[in-house]
């Protein structure tokens, strides 16, 4: 056994059964374990950015990593995007990336570079091996941190002549540490706190689940405290019949606003509320100078845990009932495209246990309580706003939930960053229905000039904002990769075509023109 086949075993003694590849000459030898060892399926990516958004979506539903075979340092560096978003998403994936043979690295050949630097920003665990015999435990090890709450990035780097020689061994399974339930003074702490007026629970991470966000609503109806949640979250259970939660408005100014009658707020899952970015003469931190934040527990804890102890000790003896969303049938809009009337389509439309992977950015701002009554369905958001994540994410979720219908929204400018996931798509075919929304710019751009402080943009500053001149064609684009396609736009229209898209096996997009 050769280290290549000692890592491909060892992979799967630890449950990875999938890897997204973007391969090249030094992981030939990886590529054959692959196509000779059973059980691990490969899925082909034509960017690296597609394979490492497919392994975020794939973590988000299976709650399990996948891994991504990639191409020496450029290779990686081209996933890095959504490896980012991966990170502050909070999800497990494992980067296979190939090295050059440790005798050839000094004679720095044109693709040689420093994976390993490349690899530490994104990476929560970085290692190298450097025997074929280390191979197997190393793998076990990368997965093994993958793995540790609240899901990490591995990164695992092998030289070729770890590879191609005899001697690798496979290694067993390793378990990651066991989250711990936040202490008792803390959750005494965030009792008393919450029990007092004008106080908040905000929650993130593991915290939006169905049954904790009933936990929660029932804390909320025996408190009188609010409930909230981070603007992006990684997966979050919504629609008629459990706990609806608003999110902390993005809009720096509606966000202090929002947050501004809160006096004492109890984090659990989440982050004090900051600002995406600095705004001349505006705070960074969104909560009033006096409130009384406490940490009940980090994203890392162990939250269902920490919830129920939160809930025993407000809860135990009475009988409050979360209050629950009730389903809103919205009446279809007439007339062209806006995205308030695409929020009443989308509540319409969504199916039952549909996951909507969510990257509408500035069209899909009023869609949260849009959709508050759709039909049960599961939300993801970019968690770290490096645009270019929901068609590959949209990969991963369908791998990972193959009964579930997918439906991915983005704009076109934000689509542009991995369009080759459509290909992904159609080539596994998988039953993905895409809205493009098409405004021909970077309009949360033109919002960001306001921000900054530019009132009156001229037409270069304008130029660089815009989408047209040529005006893209993501009808023509989808075709040629093998989905299905159309433009809508009006409401009837759009209606109609996600109710075929959604009929339909394998990948549509749905061309939106606003």
């Amino acid at each position: 056994m050769n280290g290549a086949e000692s890592l491909v075993h060892s992979l799967l003694r630890n449950d990875v059964d999938l890897c997204f590849t973007n391969p090249g000459t030094s992981e030939m030898h990886f590529v054959a374990a692959l196509d000779t060892i059973p059980g691990m399926r490969s899925v082909l990516a034509l960017h690296e950015g597609t394979a490492t958004g497919a392994a975020d979506g794939y973590w988000r539903l299976a709650r399990r990593p996948a891994c991504t075979l990639l191409h020496l340092g450029p290779g990686l560096a081209n996933g890095l995007s959504n490896l980012h978003n991966a990170r502050k998403a909070g999800s497990g994936v494992v980067n296979i990336v190939g090295e050059h043979a440790t005798s050839h690295l000094e004679l720095d050949a044109p693709l040689a570079s420093d994976i390993e630097g490349i690899a530490r920003p994104v990476s929560h665990w970085v290692e190298t091996s450097g025997h074929p015999a280390m191979v197997g435990s190393d793998a076990a090890r990368a997965v093994q941190a993958a793995r540790t709450e609240p899901g990490q990035i591995a990164t695992l780097i092998l030289p070729g002549d770890t590879a191609w020689p005899a001697g690798g061994q496979v290694a067993g399974k390793l378990e990651p540490p066991a989250p711990v339930v936040a202490e008792e003074h803390l959750v005494d702490q965030a009792a008393n706190l919450l029990r007092s007026e004008d106080s908040l629970l905000l929650l993130g991470g593991e915290a939006l689940t169905e049954r904790n966000l009933r936990r929660a609503g029932e804390i909320a109806a025996s408190t009188g405290c609010a409930l909230l949640s981070e603007w992006s979250n990684a997966r979050t259970e919504r629609g008629a019949g459990r706990v609806w939660v608003g999110r902390v408005p993005y809009p720096i100014d509606i966000a202090i606003e929002t947050l501004s009658r809160f006096r004492r707020i109890v984090l659990l899952g989440a982050r004090a509320p900051i600002g995406f970015f600095a705004y001349p003469d505006k705070p960074a931190k969104l909560t009033r100078p006096d409130c009384e934040i406490l940490t009940l527990a980090d994203p890392a804890a162990d939250l269902a845990g920490t919830l129920e102890t939160l809930h025993s000790a407000l809860c135990s003896g009475t009988k409050q009932t979360a209050r629950l969303a009730e389903r809103r049938f919205a009446g279809i809009p007439v007339g062209a495209l806006t995205p308030e009337s695409i929020g009443d389509v989308l509540c319409h439309s969504i199916p039952e246990n549909a996951i909507v992977v969510d990257e509408s950015i500035t069209s899909g701002r009023v869609f949260g309580t849009a959709t508050a009554g759709a039909a049960p369905h599961t939300w993801l958001n970019n968690c770290g706003g490096s645009i270019g994540y929901s068609l590959p994410a949209a990969v991963g979720a369908a791998l990972a939930c193959p009964d579930r219908k997918i439906l991915t929204l983005t704009g076109d400018g934000s689509g542009m960053y991995n369009p080759q996931a459509i290909w992904t798509m159609a080539r596994e075919g998988l039953d993905v229905t895409m809205l493009i929304f098409a405004n021909r710019s970077y309009e949360i751009l033109r919002g960001e000039l306001t921000n900054v402080g530019v009132a009156n943009p001229g037409p270069r500053a304008i130029d660089m904002l815009s989408l047209d001149r040529p005006a893209l064609d993501w009808v023509a684009l989808a075709r040629s990769m093998g989905a299905e396609a159309c433009r809508v736009e009006s409401n009837v229209a759009l209606v109609r075509a996600l109710e075929a898209g959604f009929s339909t096996k394998g990948p549509v997009l749905i061309e939106a023109v606003l």
